[in-house]
């Protein structure tokens, strides 16, 4: 039989790994800041059993873990300075150069945009889980990812990558 973190929890670990690899872009750092991720939640299996959303506390976790990392090591003083630790997708995805232009786009974005952005175009989220994981409004989902693809858009056309 299998466990709690076997069924529900492990299986999550190539989304978030993606996800706070797109935080801090070290590959060792991101596997250490997720096995410490795992290990608290196999600490609070049955506290997290009846979480209404466990993958919103996992995401919240990995941030939270990401930050205490960078304020042990000076690199982070508030948590305003989050931005500026996601910045572009991993180098292994810019494999040509409109990828790069767009990956660097997308890391300009606000941070809120940036990480809907992501859920829904790279994670594959529909819009109701997106809403449940981050804890706000299907309305507000809908909003910024507009924004976010809107943004992208004029971009593009200016660099002149895309026709309208």
């Amino acid at each position: 039989m299998n466990s709690f973190f076997e069924t529900h929890i492990w299986p999550m670990r190539g989304k978030l790994f993606r996800l706070v690899f797109l935080w801090i872009k070290d590959r060792s750092l991101a596997e250490d800041v997720l096995q410490n991720v795992f290990e608290k939640s196999v600490e609070r299996q049955k506290e997290l059993q009846s979480h209404p959303n466990l993958t919103g506390w996992m995401i919240k976790s990995l941030k939270n873990e990401v930050l205490m990392h960078h304020r042990k090591n000076h690199r982070l003083d508030g948590l305003e300075e989050m931005n500026e630790l996601v910045t572009e997708a991993s180098s292994e995805l810019e494999s040509n150069e409109s990828q790069r232009i767009i990956f660097g786009l997308v890391a300009n974005l606000p941070e809120k945009q940036r990480e809907i952005f992501h859920l829904r175009e790279v994670e594959e989220m529909s819009y109701e889980e997106i809403s449940t994981q981050m804890e706000i409004s299907l309305e507000q989902v809908k909003v910024n990812l507009h924004r976010a693809r809107k943004t992208l858009r004029e971009k593009l056309i200016n660099q002149g990558i895309t026709r309208s």
